[in-house]
């Protein structure tokens, strides 16, 4: 009887040993950096009610109502715009005027002209509204290739990518470092909002690329004579997104003196934007609060809630860069809001720090990133703190 035994014991000796040493190896080489692969298999399950609950936008109905208002020519009560077609004159608040700055007569050919184009940019742009996982794959081709032939670049086609890029941000935070020469020694620099390089250069460098703004911006440039938006010079491309269908007439307006490129936003890419930073909010909610996912909207303005212009500039760096460095996002207790501002309050219709959950999501797992499409390759993203 003893003799059947020592076989098979001899061989679970064998069995031990062998794992044993398997082990020993496994250890030894995670002490070198091992690439993560992931596999389709190995990528995150996503909460189906939060992915879900992130792709309604509370708000679609009525700027659907609001753009169907517009094409007809009715601006309703919205601030002191009034009925486009009621009066012999504008009704804005803007001065409406011409590339060389005069005055356009609501009755004349060049104000019909410009209705047209108004109301052409306002359905175009709303019949491109929906949702498509691989406009990131696409960027290139919108954004990037514009770009280029404004600078006489020819097309690469979608290896053309820019090689170094910096989204420069206005975080106060930005103060407390000297990145001026580090940002500038970038490819490619997309700052935000306008925000004014002047006397804080060796914080926050000179070099501007593009400059990206909320409509807002140029809703205020329209006022001034000749639509002038352009603090880092006439030459520098302007990529904008609409926070309001409305400010399509701005952009018509303008988009008659600029220089350099006067780009808006693809929408489909706006779509896209809004899910991942509202599917980070929500997720963030519930776990903070314990409440029910319904309760997030009463507690971050519902249909008003929007994500900011500095996150949606990082979406835009990841379609057409090859390695990103991102500056001037996040926040210290005694930083102010903007570096170049004395705001100390954020705006209530933003969540930073659902934001800022994204960001650290980009850097250290960007597969768990929600609506994107599996086929896009993230860039390396490094951000500067």
């Amino acid at each position: 009887m003893k003799r059947r035994i020592r076989p098979l014991f001899s061989l679970l000796l064998v069995i031990v040993l062998a794992a044993t040493l398997s082990l020993r190896v496994s250890v030894r080489a995670g002490t070198k950096p091992v690439p993560r692969v992931f596999s389709k298999g190995a990528l995150p399950a996503f909460n189906a009610t939060l992915l879900k609950f992130a792709s309604v936008d509370a708000g679609e109905a009525r700027l659907q109502q609001e753009i169907e208002q517009l094409v007809e020519g009715n601006f309703g009560n919205r601030g002191r715009h009034r009925s486009f077609l009621s009066s012999g004159k504008y009704r804005f608040d803007i001065r409406a005027r011409s590339a060389r700055g005069i005055p356009v007569s609501l009755r004349s050919p060049q104000f019909y002209r410009l209705w047209l184009d108004f109301k052409r940019h306002l359905q175009d742009w709303s019949q491109k509204r929906r949702y498509e996982p691989d406009i990131m794959s696409d960027m290139v081709d919108i954004v990037k290739d514009k770009i280029d032939r404004y600078n006489g670049v020819a097309k690469k086609g979608f290896e053309g990518r820019f090689k170094t890029c910096a989204v420069v941000g206005n975080s106060g935070i930005l103060l407390n470092n000297e990145n001026g020469k580090l940002i500038d020694g970038h490819e490619f620099v997309i700052r935000l909002n306008n925000a004014r390089t002047g006397s804080f250069e060796r914080h926050v460098g000179s070099k501007t690329s593009v400059s990206f703004v909320n409509s807002n911006i140029l809703h205020l440039c329209a006022r001034r004579e000749g639509c002038f938006c352009h603090p880092y010079g006439a030459e520098v491309p302007m990529i904008m997104y609409i926070c309001q269908p409305v400010h399509f007439l701005d952009y018509t307006l303008c988009n008659l003196s600029h220089k350099a490129p006067l780009l808006v936003t693809d929408p489909r890419f706006d779509v896209l934007c809004a899910r991942i930073v509202k599917y980070y909010s929500v997720k963030r909610f519930l776990k903070d609060t314990g409440k029910g996912i319904e309760e997030w909207g009463s507690a971050h303005d519902g249909a008003n809630f929007h994500y900011s212009s500095g996150i949606q500039a990082v979406m835009l760096a990841l379609g057409i860069c090859d390695k990103l460095s991102v500056f001037g996002f996040g926040k210290f207790a005694s930083a102010k809001h903007h570096y170049h501002t004395n705001q100390k309050a954020e705006l209530r219709l933003h969540d930073y720090e659902a934001e800022y959950d994204f960001y650290h999501d980009l850097v250290a797992r960007p597969e768990v990133i929600p609506f994107i499409s599996g086929k896009f390759k993230f860039p390396p993203v490094v951000i500067h703190q």
